[in-house]
């Protein structure tokens, strides 16, 4: 047929089996209702009662909290001195100052309640679904196929069970935006188009996580997919391959920077690359995909100590340390028959969805990792995927996947009323799913877990019959009916993904538990803190919450209060390497220290400024080497203990002196020089010999996230030491003038300034440096 784009012009030939877009379906109404579904689906987070638990809170709302507060109070997100005692905030892959989403909820809510941070994450999802409805309605399918992929790819498999993964859902609800996009791009060689390709794929790859990555790869083998689909001289595809060079164009424009900076911050990170034994152990274990079948024959919804998938206390030695929800990729048991149905009956090979079996062949076999020969040459081939540690991410595209094939097979079920599947095909199908059962069954006699198998066995052959019962009845009512039909089939699925996905252990619990994180807690943790934390010309009090809990790590930054620890995969790794901070402070145990740092009574807790720490159980429990009574206890809480550092030095000193030290051998050793931090400053770089100079003053004059400005004065010169991180991106001026910033006692920022009064103003300035490293 002859396609013609937006405005009518005949474009190019396609070959038979590509989209047809002559009677394209009203989009309002399947939309609507949709819409309603997805309602349901999350009603229990709609209204309140529960709450996305896990990284959602633990990691995500204090990122976007900070992100809104920095906005509100006109200061750059740039520089995060709330966590790890600062890091570059702006090249976190998942600090979400990219985030379009995020951005607006931070533009309009200073102060986002966990309620407010969920219903944006929810209302992306519902985006997405939205999005993959108008990519079904370009490719001609029927709309009933549309609602069944929409609901599958908004609530199905790693959408329902990650949620918590804020930026890891909303790098896949942008997908079929780009999808739609692209495919608009190619088929109607619109600029237009491709301008809104280039900047929804730019939305994509500043996600910056595996998710992301995936999606990326998808689109680009769609796009020569697609291409592949025009039947046409070479001369006819400079068009469509100008329109795609704008995307590309627009999407580097975009995301270039802040993925340069994200580049350079793994660079100097404790992760810059995981090996193949560090990625193979997040790979998908062969049994989770059970969990197409039998949602949850592993007691993924409820408590460690009852889950006894792989691994778990009951399936010991795979040597994986993927979390309990990982490998959920039930997407509903009808979508498993339709889709299964199309399988037996050669469907999926159609040249309209053969690129999406394919990708979903590809992306699972990715997913599996260590499992497969495949996954070696993924981590050796394709850019990026080494730099991530659990392949099993690809859930979320295997959801997604598997949504487009169920919209396919519902469409084929409704476009072509007449056809009834052959005995064959059922047979397949039906064997499949007793196989899956008998599977599951097996592993539970071999693992002790018998006792676990009635309830999980007993609802998803429920689900599955109830879903039999709707096609069979739906098949015979497509032809006179089909409003009738699909809406039964919609109306099922919703139930399905209602029970088999909704609040678990894994995505809701009561906002209660997280009373801490919203922006007025009276928690008496972080009342106490507060009210005790000192913040002067000289000193800011930075304090340490250790092993208070899982989402405790990032509170600090919902609650200005700085911090030597957080939760964080990606940290500078010369301050994880002088302090021990690790990805995680949940438990006492969690706390590591170092030869540069033994102890909370040592010489880099006291120049950290640590004045403060809070803790669940006694200090000495944490700290081995503690003395006894050296760090007082000033304060006790119905749920932990505040102690006090008395020796913590100011944030900003005047050291006349200064000696060239080693710190590679000090980070090694831990052996200061026997040297009074007020008086003489450690340098990495040669120091010129003067005569013995004169005290002299600092102070702070102004502090925020991107500009410090401190005042000296002194008789003879000397060094401002500002014990605050030292960075590559941070500069440092002189009464106006840049001057070298040097690195002072290992971790900190140092600037030599001569006689006299003067005003010292650092400035963290990355995209400068950046530039000037390019």
């Amino acid at each position: 047929m002859t396609n013609r784009g937006v405005s009518g012009r005949p474009a190019w030939v396609i070959e038979a089996g590509a989209p047809q877009f002559g009677t394209p379906w009203p989009v309002s109404r399947p939309i609507v209702v949709f819409l309603a579904c997805f309602a349901v689906l999350t009603a229990p987070w709609i209204v309140g009662s529960v709450t996305i638990p896990w990284d959602a809170k633990a990691h995500f709302q204090p990122q976007i909290q900070f992100l809104a507060a920095s906005l509100a109070r006109g200061e750059w997100p740039w520089w995060n001195p709330y966590v790890f005692s600062g890091q570059p905030q702006i090249a976190d892959p998942q600090s979400m100052i990219f985030s379009p989403p995020v951005v607006a909820l931070a533009l309009i809510n200073a102060d986002p309640s966990l309620w407010a941070v969920d219903m944006t994450v929810i209302a992306t999802m519902a985006l997405g679904g939205s999005g993959l409805m108008l990519w079904c309605r370009d490719q001609g399918w029927h709309w009933a196929g549309a609602l069944i992929a929409a609901l599958a790819f908004s609530f199905g498999a790693a959408m329902a069970w990650r949620i918590q993964h804020t930026g890891q859902v909303l790098s896949l609800a942008y997908l079929p935006w780009a999808m739609l996009f692209l495919e608009r791009t190619i088929r109607h060689a619109s600029f237009g188009w491709a301008i809104a390709t280039g900047a929804i794929a730019a939305m994509i790859v500043l996600g910056r996580d595996q998710v992301a990555l995936l999606g990326l790869y998808v689109l680009v083998g769609r796009a020569l997919w697609v291409l592949g689909e025009v039947r046409a001289s070479w001369t006819s595809l400079l068009r469509p391959m100008a329109a795609l060079t704008v995307a590309g164009g627009v999407a580097v424009a975009l995301a270039a920077l802040p993925v340069l900076m994200t580049v350079l911050l793994a660079a100097d990170s404790n992760r810059p690359a995981i090996d193949f034994e560090g990625a193979g152990r997040g790979s998908l274990h062969p049994a989770q995909v059970l969990t197409f079948i039998l949602p949850q024959i592993f007691g993924a919804a409820g408590d460690m100590a009852d889950y006894w998938g792989p691994p778990s206390f009951a399936w010991r030695d795979t040597g994986l340390y993927t979390a309990q929800n990982v490998g959920q990729l039930y997407v509903g048991a009808l979508p498993v028959l339709l889709v299964l149905g199309a399988l037996f009956a050669g469907r999926l090979w159609d040249r309209e969805i053969r690129f999406f079996t394919l990708a979903f062949a590809l992306v699972l076999l990715y997913a599996l990792g260590w499992y497969t020969p495949v996954f070696r040459a993924y981590y050796a081939l394709l850019p990026g995927v080494s730099l991530y540690r659990r392949p099993a991410d690809a859930v979320f595209l295997i959801g997604a996947l598997m949504a487009i094939l169920a919209g396919y097979a519902t469409h084929r079920l409704f476009s072509e009323p007449w056809r009834r599947p052959p005995n064959g095909v059922l047979v397949g199908v039906a064997a499949t799913v007793v196989a899956a059962f008998a599977i599951a069954t097996g592993l539970g006699l071999r693992l002790d877990r018998v006792h676990s198998l009635p309830l999980p066995i007993v609802g998803a052959a429920v689900a599955f019959a109830i879903s039999a019962i709707a096609l069979i009845w739906a098949s015979r009512r497509v032809a006179l009916t089909p409003h009738a039909a699909a809406f039964g089939l919609v109306v099922v699925l919703t139930g399905d993904l209602a029970w088999n996905n909704g609040p678990s252990s894994s995505s809701a619990l009561p906002p209660a538990y997280y009373d801490v994180l919203e922006p007025h807690t009276r928690d008496p943790i972080i009342a106490e803190l507060k009210r005790r934390v000192v913040t002067n010309d000289t000193r800011r009090d930075r304090v340490e919450l250790a092993g208070l809990g899982f989402h405790w790590g990032n509170v600090p930054m919902m609650h200005r209060l700085e911090s030597t620890l957080g939760y964080n995969p990606v940290r500078l790794a010369l301050y994880a390497r002088a302090t021990g901070a690790g990805d995680i402070i949940a438990g006492p145990e969690d706390r590591k220290f170092t030869a540069l740092m033994p102890s909370y009574r040592s010489r880099l807790a006291d120049l950290l400024g640590l004045r403060f720490i809070a803790s669940r159980v006694p200090l000495e429990q944490i700290d081995k080497q503690l003395p006894a009574n050296t760090i007082k206890l000033v304060a006790k809480t119905p749920d932990g203990f505040i102690y006090e550092n008395l020796r913590a030095l100011p944030r900003v000193l005047f050291a006349p002196e200064a000696r060239q030290a080693d710190f590679a051998t000090l980070l090694e050793t831990g052996n200061w020089p026997e040297v009074d931090p007020t008086r003489m400053v450690l340098l990495e770089t040669a120091v010129a010999t003067s005569p013995k100079r004169r005290p002299g003053t600092a102070r702070i004059a102004d502090y925020d996230t991107t500009v410090i400005t401190l005042e000296a004065d002194s008789p003879d010169g000397g060094f401002v030491v500002l014990n605050d991180i030292w960075h590559r991106w941070w500069t440092v001026e002189i009464d106006g003038r840049i001057a070298p910033l040097l690195r002072a006692n290992v971790l900190f920022r140092a600037v030599e300034v001569p006689a006299g009064r003067h005003r010292i103003v650092f400035r963290f300035r990355p995209l400068a440096a950046i530039f000037g490293a390019l």
